[in-house]
């Protein structure tokens, strides 16, 4: 079974054509637990985010802040698998039809097999992985096994990326690139800042690729700001910070609800 990578490239370019960003929604699988996980992620569709990336959660998540190392805890400690992680994606895609990716570390999907991680995330309906810590010149097994089952390779740059390291990334990621708006951890930030914008920009010198920007967006305002600039709007810890703080998981699921309706307003310039 093929992936659905043709999925997101045609929800990004139906964004743009409306010309508007995509809204992009991080939340981790498992948590609060996996139901209570493929609850939000829904709920995020429900609201208006066009994407969704749900997280598999690792016990050194070196690219994450405080907010989402938390709910990783909160799920590992709950015993959540790989396969966990696959039946999110598979009924939150199965639920919508829309365009579900796994954001992971290398070493889980190296541990797993990337034959048989592929495998199964192209059978659940997945669209593809973003990688933030796998180097392009040593991803070419996982490129391999990803364009035979049709899921997306998606690759961060961040602003400390040089021009030639940038075309070097564009030239062989897929679906979008995740651009890394500052350098650092996810996290909410009281500014997204003008190293996004020039980053997109170099970025968008070297690729006809979508580039979609995270880390540091919290808001509808902070999102409209990087609308008018990058292809897509990635939200994360402002999401899992929703659920953390509501009384009850309800109460989380109807909080990330919430805010997709706010950032969908953001990204269509209507907050």
């Amino acid at each position: 079974m093929s992936g659905n990578i043709r999925l997101l490239s045609d929800t990004l370019a139906a964004a743009k054509a409306e010309g508007r960003a995509a809204l992009i929604a991080y939340l981790p699988a498992g948590f609060p637990t996996v139901d209570g996980g493929i609850a939000a992620i829904k709920a995020a569709f429900d609201g208006g985010a066009d994407i969704v990336e749900v997280g598999l959660p690792h016990s050194d998540p070196v690219l994450d802040g405080p907010v989402i190392q938390t709910a990783d805890d909160i799920a590992l400690r709950g015993g959540v698998k790989i396969a966990d992680v696959m039946r999110t994606v598979r009924e939150a895609h199965t639920a919508t039809g829309k365009p579900v990716l796994v954001m992971t570390y290398w070493n889980p999907i190296d541990r797993y097999g990337v034959e048989r991680f592929t495998a199964e995330l192209a059978e659940a309906g997945g669209a593809g992985c973003i990688l933030p810590d796998l180097p392009v010149q040593e991803a070419g097994l996982w490129r391999e096994h990803a364009e035979k089952h049709g899921l997306a390779t998606v690759f961060v740059v961040a602003p400390s990326s040089k021009d030639a390291r940038l075309a070097e990334i564009t030239k062989v990621g897929t679906g979008f690139v995740y651009a890394a708006s500052l350098m650092g951890v996810t996290g909410t930030r009281v500014s997204v800042g003008a190293q996004a914008q020039d980053l997109v920009e170099r970025t968008r010198a070297t690729t006809d690729t979508p580039v979609c920007v995270g880390l540091g967006v919290s808001n509808a305002q902070q999102a409209a700001e990087v609308a008018r600039f990058a292809d897509g709007v990635i939200v994360g810890s402002a999401f899992v910070k929703g659920m953390l703080d509501a009384p009850d998981d309800a109460a989380g699921v109807e909080a990330v609800r919430v805010l997709a309706g706010e950032l969908a307003k953001g990204v269509r310039g209507q907050a």
